[in-house]
């Protein structure tokens, strides 16, 4: 790895300055970036692959659903379609991408979107929602929001920051200026006072920044039809796991906890399942001679597992959705919630 980012090096260097320049023309007004008359929040990070952006827009949607008509506005990576999209109830992954189908499946009261240029998005939603979420928009410099979350994943605060592709880096670690909140996702539950101080000198939040620290919350099981199940996960299960997420790590490690049995069939983000992958999960599980076994997916997975030429092979097998959540550490929920809040209510 280490001799394959020297190689790489020189292609980073290049993309950075791509990238700094490119900032520096918004930065400068050069480039156009649309601000609009209503209360837009930007839920973002850094680095390529998961950082916990969709629990964080959960939490958010959550927070705002019962007092304002408000939407949700992604990208819909992974989708079949192209320009702007209202996600039907229930949704398609196939159609919006799997994260927005998620985000309508659970909250199928909430209006979501999908549009590759969010300007034209937030244009095309007519100002008739407040506030507007954008999942995974921090680069997307055309616009200007008024309220910015970026993410750090704990379990990567130690990585080289470099720019891609040698590093993970989508810009350079100075764009943490732009952000208005940063969370370092998927912490300990446990967080040490000294480790806190720590990460705080590795971050070096400005003045105008607050830092708030988050850990993943398990949530009960549900089936594929979305209903809550009871099951426990004990060390005489044997768990086949599919994932097809950016970092299955904190979830691997979660279900260690549980039981030392597991088999996980792991596959790229965003991975769009077949029926090859479906038929060699079941003939895995079907040759397992455990007495108690079962499959855990994500609820992202679930999104994808769900469309219809794989969910008569999908019905056929004990399939589980573990959902998650976050939760705020030293009592920072509060201040958090009143951060967002207040900004929503300026408008």
């Amino acid at each position: 790895m280490k001799y394959l980012r020297l190689l790489l090096f020189p292609f980073s260097l290049i993309y950075g300055l791509v990238v700094v320049i490119r900032n520096w023309m918004y930065d400068a007004g050069a480039f156009k970036s649309t601000k609009f008359n209503l209360p837009i929040i930007v839920v973002g990070n850094l680095d390529v692959g998961g950082a916990g952006k969709s629990p964080m827009t959960e939490y958010l949607v959550r927070l705002f659903k019962d007092q304002y008509k408000m939407a949700t506005l992604s990208r819909g990576y992974g989708r079949k379609t192209k320009g702007f999209l209202l996600a039907d109830n229930p949704a398609d992954a196939e159609k919006v991408g799997d994260e927005p189908a998620q985000f309508k499946n659970k909250f199928p009261d909430v209006t979501v979107a999908v549009c590759e240029k969010r300007v034209e998005g937030i244009e095309k939603l007519n100002n008739k929602y407040r506030p507007v979420i954008l999942d995974d928009a921090f680069q997307h410099r055309a616009l200007k929001p008024g309220f910015s979350i970026l993410l750090f994943d704990y379990g990567r605060l130690t990585e080289p920051r470099l720019m891609l592709p040698a590093g993970n880096l989508r810009e350079p670690f100075s764009g943490r200026e732009r952000a208005d909140v940063i969370v370092i996702s998927k912490c300990p539950p446990t967080l040490a006072e000294e480790e806190i101080g720590l990460i705080k000198k590795h971050i070096k939040p400005y003045k105008h920044q607050h830092l708030f620290f988050t850990a993943i919350s398990y949530l009960a099981f549900h089936n594929m039809e979305n209903d809550t199940v009871y099951y426990t996960v004990d060390d005489h299960t044997t768990v086949f796991l599919l994932t097809g997420i950016a970092n299955a790590a904190p979830l691997l490690s979660h279900l260690k906890k549980l039981t030392p049995n597991i088999h996980h069939h792991k596959y790229p983000d965003h991975h769009q399942f077949t029926l090859k992958n479906i038929s060699k999960l079941a003939d895995d599980f079907a040759a397992c001679a455990s007495q108690k076994k079962i499959i855990i997916t994500t609820e992202k997975d679930a999104q994808r597992l769900g469309e219809q030429a794989l969910l008569p092979a999908v019905k056929k097998l004990p399939v589980l959705v573990l959902p998650i959540g976050i939760s705020f550490l030293n009592n920072g929920r509060q201040q958090f919630d009143n951060l967002a809040t207040a900004y929503v209510r300026q408008y």
